[in-house]
């Protein structure tokens, strides 16, 4: 049991061990602004601009359910006025961080991991090495870039579109008052509950850019070791950002 348990732990700290290394060569190579700046603005648009159909529609529904429960509830308790405040205060509090983060995990750093794996295994990373250019440099410093940008804008986007989500059903509802739900947001939602739900983005975004490179920067030498690095940058991912959803949370909304 022992032996088990040691197994894991020394793998965990050897993956939190090479992601923090990762992200210092990342942090330094930015800062003697070795940037690939024509990379950075395509990465920008394969995870920005492609993965914002997916959010919109995800953030979408996500607001139109979170507006029909609360309703009931709401509505049982005599506050059927304050619905749109609380889809309001939900959404830009974790809802929209942390579901526009998984999902640009899912589709986007995923993405990432498998265009490196790709490039590891036929051997394009050692042919970067052999004309003297850094991997990182060239093709971490992008990723990471264009998600430090994008990831805090599509969140906001998001929590946007799941707003009107919800008030769209308000408008459709008979038992909601789609003005009441419009007009309750500005009084009651405080603007550092946006502002730290924006600030948590880009804890995910670093989370997601430097998990999914270096799970393809690490990938094995053969085809299929290209979808299980996949699937492990997908998972890994989640499971961090929850991880660290909770850290942010903690720090962000003190008691």
């Amino acid at each position: 049991m022992f032996a088990w348990a040691g197994r894991y732990v020394i793998e965990l700290l050897r993956f939190l061990g090479a992601n923090v290394l990762l992200h210092n060569r990342v942090l330094w190579g930015v800062l003697r602004g070795r940037v690939a700046y024509a990379t950075t603005v395509t990465q920008m648009a394969h995870l920005g601009v492609n993965s914002l159909p997916i959010v919109a529609v995800t953030m979408f529904f996500s607001g139109m359910v979170l507006a029909y429960h609360a309703a009931i509830q709401a509505t049982k308790l005599g506050a059927a006025g304050l619905v749109g405040w609380v889809v309001a205060e939900t959404i830009c509090r974790e809802l929209g961080p942390v579901m526009t983060s998984i999902v640009i995990s899912a589709r986007a750093g995923s993405a990432m991991t498998a265009e490196l794996g790709t490039m590891k295994v036929t051997e394009q990373i050692d042919a970067l090495r052999a004309m003297s250019v850094n991997p990182v440099d060239y093709l971490v410093t992008p990723r990471y870039i264009a998600a430090l940008v994008m990831v805090p804008i599509l969140v906001l986007m998001g929590n946007t579109v799941g707003v009107m989500g919800g008030y769209l059903l308000a408008l459709a509802a008979p038992y909601m008052n789609a003005y009441a739900y419009l007009t309750n947001i500005p009084g009651n939602l405080e603007l550092w509950t946006v502002i730290a739900g924006i600030l948590k983005s880009y804890g995910f975004a670093i989370i997601i850019a430097v998990v999914s490179c270096q799970q393809g920067l690490s990938c094995k030498m053969a085809s299929e070791a290209v979808g299980q690095a996949t699937t492990r940058s997908v998972v890994y991912c989640i499971m961090l950002i929850y991880a660290a959803n909770l850290v942010l949370t903690t720090f962000l909304f003190p008691r």
